[in-house]
C-alpha cells in the first residue's frame, strides 16, 4: 500500500471478526450491501459466505462478479475493505454433496460443532444455499493502532 501499511496488517482483521458488509453490484451499478458472517482463510486470502439462492447479492454475483467486502473492529476505528472476484459453488441439492460439505466446514469456522450435522445439512438443501468465495485481490483501510 502506498501509505506503508502492509496488506497482512489489514487481512488480519478479516481473520479475527466473522461479520462484515458483503457489497454486490445492482444492475443500474450502485452498491446493494449485505451483512453476512464470513470465514477467511489468509493461506489462500479467500472469504467465504454461505448464501442463499434467489437473493439480491447472488443475483448480483451471477450477473458481474465483482465484490467488495467490509470489516471492522469492534470500536469502529480499524477497518478493512477486501475486493475480489466472487466465484458462487452449485447450489447444495443435496444433503451429502460437496456443497453441503462445504457448507458443514463454513459452519465450523464461524461457530463450531452444530447439535444436529444431519438436521443442519437437510436444512441447507430446504434453504437452496451455496458457498460464496471471494479471493482477495486488492485490500485497503485503516490498521489496529
Amino acid at each position: 500500500m502506498a501509505d506503508g501499511t502492509s496488506d497482512d496488517a489489514l487481512l488480519s482483521l478479516l481473520a479475527e471478526r466473522d461479520l462484515g458488509v458483503l457489497v454486490t453490484l445492482k444492475r443500474d451499478g450502485r452498491p446493494q450491501l449485505s451483512n453476512v458472517n464470513h470465514s477467511f482463510d489468509p493461506a489462500g486470502r479467500t472469504l467465504r459466505v454461505s448464501v442463499t439462492d434467489g437473493r439480491a447479492k447472488v443475483r448480483n454475483l451471477r450477473r458481474d462478479a465483482r465484490a467488495s467486502y467490509h470489516v471492522t473492529s469492534p470500536d469502529g476505528w480499524a477497518w478493512t475493505v477486501a475486493e475480489g472476484t466472487a466465484e458462487l459453488t452449485p447450489l447444495t441439492e443435496d444433503p451429502q454433496d460437496a456443497t453441503a460439505d462445504e457448507l458443514v466446514a463454513l459452519y465450523r469456522a464461524i461457530r463450531g460443532e452444530h447439535p444436529d450435522w444431519d438436521e443442519y445439512r437437510a436444512a441447507m438443501v430446504a434453504d437452496r444455499r451455496l458457498v460464496l468465495r471471494l479471493a482477495v485481490e486488492r485490500v485497503y483501510g485503516q490498521p489496529r493502532r
